[in-house]
C-alpha cells in the first residue's frame, strides 16, 4: 500500500509540473537570432519542443520592457500568465489580430485561415479576410473593445502592439484568461527589420521554418534595388507627410520612412535624429522644408493638387506643387477607406523601395502606372 501511495504522489507531482509548463529559466539556447529586426528573438529549452518569444521592445520608449510568450506542446494548458509572460499550449490556430500589420504578416506566411478576429474590419485589404467577411469578427477599437465577442471567438492569442506604452488591453485579456503577444514590428527602423517579424509570427503558427524560408528572399531583392538607386545620377531632396489636425509629424531621421527614402537613393529634408519617436513641426518649419523640396510624399487624405491647394494654399508656390512631383500612397485602398500601405507594406519592403525609386527617379523608366503602392497627385 505504501508503494501504491508514493507511486500516485510521484505522478501527480510529475502531472502537476507537466500542467504548470516550462520555467523561464529553462530557455537556455538560441533558437533564432534576427538579421534585421531589433525587437524580438526565440530560445528554446534543451529538450522538448517548447520555445520562447521575447519581445525585448514592445512598444516606442520601452526602456528595456519586455514581454514574453512561452509556447510549450508538452503542456496540456494554455494560461495567461503575469504582466510578462504569456503562454500557449502549441501553435496558435484560432488569432486575433489588433493590427493589420498583423494581418499581413500571417497572410505573407500562408495562415489567413488562422484568423478569427480583427480591429477594424471594413478596413483590411487581405483577400482571405475579405472573402471570408461572415466568418471573421471586428473586435473593435481601443478603448471600445468588444471583448464578450473576443471570448466567443475562444482564440489561442491575441496580437497587441504598442505605440508609446503597453496596450490598454492587457489587463482585461489577463482577467479574462486569454493569452495574448506583442507583434513589436512597428518599432523597428529597418524596413527588412520590419518584415523579419514574419519569423516570429511563424512561430507562433508552427511555421517557423517556411517564415524563415520566405523572409530570406527579401534581402537579396531590396538589397540590389538599393544599389541599383545609389547609382543613380542625382539624390532629390524629399518632404513627407501634411498636417493632422493642427499638427505635422516629421519622422526621425533614424525612422523606416527616412531609411526607405535613403535607401531608394532622396535625401529626407528633415535633419533630426529624435530616435523613435517623430516630432511635431510648425506650419512655417513645414513651409520652409517644402519649399526646398524636389519632389514631396506621403500627403494623407490630399486626393488632388485642387484640393491641396485649396486646403493649404501657403503652399501652392512650391517648386514641387508647381511640377506636379507629389505622390501619395494610397493607390490600394477600400471602399471604406483603408489603405493597404499600412498593412502589406510591412511584408513587401522591396516592393515600396522599387515604387520610391520611380518616384524619385523618374531616369530609371518605372513608370507612374506600374507603382504598386503610390501614385502621383492629379
Amino acid at each position: 500500500m505504501r508503494h501504491i501511495l508514493y507511486l500516485l504522489l510521484t505522478l501527480l507531482t510529475v502531472s502537476c509540473a507537466h500542467r504548470s509548463g516550462t520555467g523561464i529559466g529553462d530557455f537556455t539556447e538560441t533558437l533564432y537570432t534576427p538579421r534585421y529586426a531589433t525587437g524580438f528573438e526565440i530560445r528554446r529549452t534543451p529538450h522538448g519542443m517548447a520555445t520562447l518569444i521575447v519581445s525585448t521592445a514592445p512598444w516606442q520608449g520601452s526602456g528595456g520592457a519586455q514581454r514574453q510568450l512561452v509556447i510549450d506542446p508538452d503542456s496540456d494548458t494554455a494560461a495567461a500568465g503575469g504582466t510578462d509572460v504569456q503562454r500557449i499550449a502549441g501553435a496558435a490556430r484560432r488569432i486575433v489580430c489588433m493590427s493589420s500589420t498583423h494581418v499581413a504578416m500571417l497572410g505573407a506566411i500562408g495562415c489567413s485561415d488562422r484568423i478569427v478576429g480583427v480591429s477594424g474590419l471594413d478596413f483590411i485589404s487581405d483577400p482571405y479576410v475579405t472573402a471570408h467577411r461572415d466568418a471573421i469578427a471586428d473586435v473593435g477599437y481601443e478603448p471600445d473593445i468588444d471583448y464578450e465577442r473576443i471570448v466567443s471567438l475562444d482564440p489561442d492569442l491575441v496580437l497587441l502592439y504598442g505605440v508609446t506604452g503597453p496596450s490598454g488591453m492587457e489587463s482585461k485579456l489577463r482577467e479574462l484568461g486569454i493569452p495574448y503577444a506583442y507583434v513589436g514590428e512597428y518599432v523597428e527602423s529597418s524596413p527588412l527589420g520590419k518584415a523579419e517579424w514574419m519569423v516570429a509570427m511563424g512561430e507562433i503558427a508552427g511555421c517557423r521554418d517556411r517564415a524563415d524560408s520566405l523572409f530570406a528572399t527579401l534581402p537579396p531583392r531590396y538589397d540590389s534595388l538599393r544599389r541599383a538607386a545609389a547609382a543613380m545620377p542625382r539624390c532629390p531632396r524629399v518632404m513627407i507627410n501634411a498636417p493632422y489636425g493642427d499638427n505635422w509629424f516629421m519622422p526621425s531621421t533614424s525612422s523606416y520612412m527616412a531609411r526607405l527614402i535613403e535607401d531608394a537613393g532622396g535625401d529626407y529634408i528633415y535633419r533630426h535624429d529624435t530616435g523613435d519617436k517623430s516630432e511635431t513641426i510648425d506650419m512655417e518649419q513645414a513651409y520652409l522644408m517644402a519649399s526646398q523640396a524636389d519632389c514631396w510624399i506621403n500627403v494623407g487624405q490630399i486626393a488632388s493638387l485642387a484640393e491641396l491647394r485649396s486646403r493649404h494654399p501657403k503652399f501652392a508656390d512650391v517648386e514641387c506643387v508647381r511640377r506636379g512631383r507629389i505622390y501619395n500612397c494610397n493607390r490600394r485602398t477600400t471602399a471604406a477607406g483603408g489603405n493597404d500601405f499600412w498593412e502589406s507594406s510591412v511584408v513587401h519592403p522591396d516592393v515600396v523601395l522599387r515604387d520610391l525609386i520611380g518616384v524619385f527617379h523618374p531616369e530609371a523608366g518605372i513608370a507612374d502606372e506600374s507603382l504598386y503602392y503610390y501614385k502621383r497627385i492629379e
